[in-house]
């Protein structure tokens, strides 16, 4: 009976992860793009891996580290190390090379990529509200970037692969949905991809390393702790939301970004831009609204009087199916 009412607060849970995790990757990739012009990119990575693991490790249980790491999904892991690195390389690729806004930007096409990639492998059901919600959200982004201004500016080569690592991204999100589906434990699932991704990184370093500065070192430490944070909290809200739901709300890191381009570099944004963000604002409260709305209605429809002979077991299934987020897909 308290199915949907569950069900709900764990989709608002999980949409309030996604933007706290937002926010926290927003002042890491600032600090990356403050030192990305004079390291190797795979040299940031294995920093951010590194420093990752120091807010991982004190969540190790009394069992420790082999026990924390123990999983039946050994395939899944190696997937979303391999997405998952993908999409790091394209966003700290993209930091050293093009405008930091302009590489938030494309990352806004991932929940595009998630959403349609979450019907066929996760089995997920895309409501015309949420659809309503995806579709606000692209418009926000294309009205903020105005691609049909700019003239060509845009460097080609390392906006594809920006693109591509956001492919990358949305699979490892896929691949983090459904582990969790299956009973993997968060701390499972992101010290699997810490620590392989750093020791791959630090093979890839050998040929290209270079000393980090002092100033080089706080802000390489500041990225690892903060990314790792962040990746805590945005695999704990896809481990346990909706993809299609969680989607939208990536949007607001738009917003962050346009904070911290006021705070720190004077930049104001002009109407257009205020009119996207508008747009991505309204999206995101669309969708919380809406949720909040069928949580209450599908309460409702569970306490109706049961008639007097059990029913079948399937008469129901339509019902749990539509509202319980952590259902593995049929």
């Amino acid at each position: 009976m308290l199915d949907s009412d569950t069900a709900q607060r764990t989709n608002q849970r999980a949409i309030l992860c996604v933007l706290a995790a937002s926010a926290l990757f927003t002042v890491a990739a600032a600090l990356v793009k403050a030192i990305a012009n004079d390291m190797p990119t795979v040299e940031l990575m294995l920093f951010r891996s590194v420093f990752a693991l120091a807010v991982l490790l004190p969540m190790v249980p009394r069992r420790g580290l082999l026990d924390a790491l123990r999983t039946r999904h050994p395939w899944g892991h190696a997937f979303r190390v391999v997405t998952g690195f993908g999409g790091m390389f394209g966003s700290f690729y993209g930091y050293a090379h093009l405008p930091l806004a302009l590489v938030t930007a494309l990352g806004f096409a991932m929940p595009i990529f998630l959403t349609i990639l979450s019907v066929p492998l996760l089995g997920e059901r895309i409501g015309p509200g949420r659809a309503l919600s995806v579709a606000a959200g692209l418009l926000g982004v294309l009205v903020v970037l105005r691609p049909w201004q700019s003239g060509g500016a845009i460097e080609l080569g390392p906006a594809l692969v920006v693109v591509v690592g956001v492919g990358a991204w949305a699979l490892a999100m896929i691949s983090i949905r459904r582990m969790g589906q299956a009973g993997e434990r968060n701390l499972t699932i992101v010290l699997w991809f810490s620590i392989a991704t750093a020791i791959l990184c630090a093979a890839l370093c050998i040929p290209v390393w270079r000393p980090p500065s002092p100033l080089e070192w706080v802000a390489l430490i500041l990225i690892g702790l903060i990314s790792g944070a962040a990746q805590l909290i945005m695999t704990e809200g896809y481990r346990n939301g909706e993809a299609t739901l969680l989607a939208p709300f990536e949007y607001g890191a738009i917003v962050y970004t346009v904070l911290l381009g006021w705070a720190f570099w004077g930049e104001v944004p002009g109407p257009w831009e205020s009119l996207g963000i508008g747009f991505l604002v309204v999206a995101g409260s669309i969708t919380w609204t809406r949720e909040r709305r069928l949580g209450r209605r599908s309460l409702r429809a569970s306490i109706r009087p049961a008639p007097a002979t059990p029913s079948p077991p399937t008469s129901a299934a339509p019902l749990r199916s539509r509202r319980a987020p952590a259902r593995t897909p049929d």
